[in-house]
């Protein structure tokens, strides 16, 4: 259970949220456009961030620069 340990672990990297549009999602509540985030956990498709929240949240690397 990997997952529980990712707020414990070392940044990888912080990328910028560029754009908070989403066609399906509501993620303009828990991104701001223009703020750096930590990169906790990556895949292909996702990128596993500490969003405004404090908590780790999975999102589509194309909110990111």
């Amino acid at each position: 259970m990997n997952h529980l340990e990712w707020l414990d672990r070392p940044t990888l990297r912080t990328v910028t949220c560029k754009h908070t549009d989403a066609e399906k999602f509501l993620v303009s509540n828990v991104l701001t456009a223009g703020k750096t985030y930590e990169v906790k956990n990556e895949t292909d498709e996702f990128l596993f961030v500490v969003d405004n929240t404090g908590k780790i949240g999975g999102y589509y690397k194309t909110y990111f620069d």
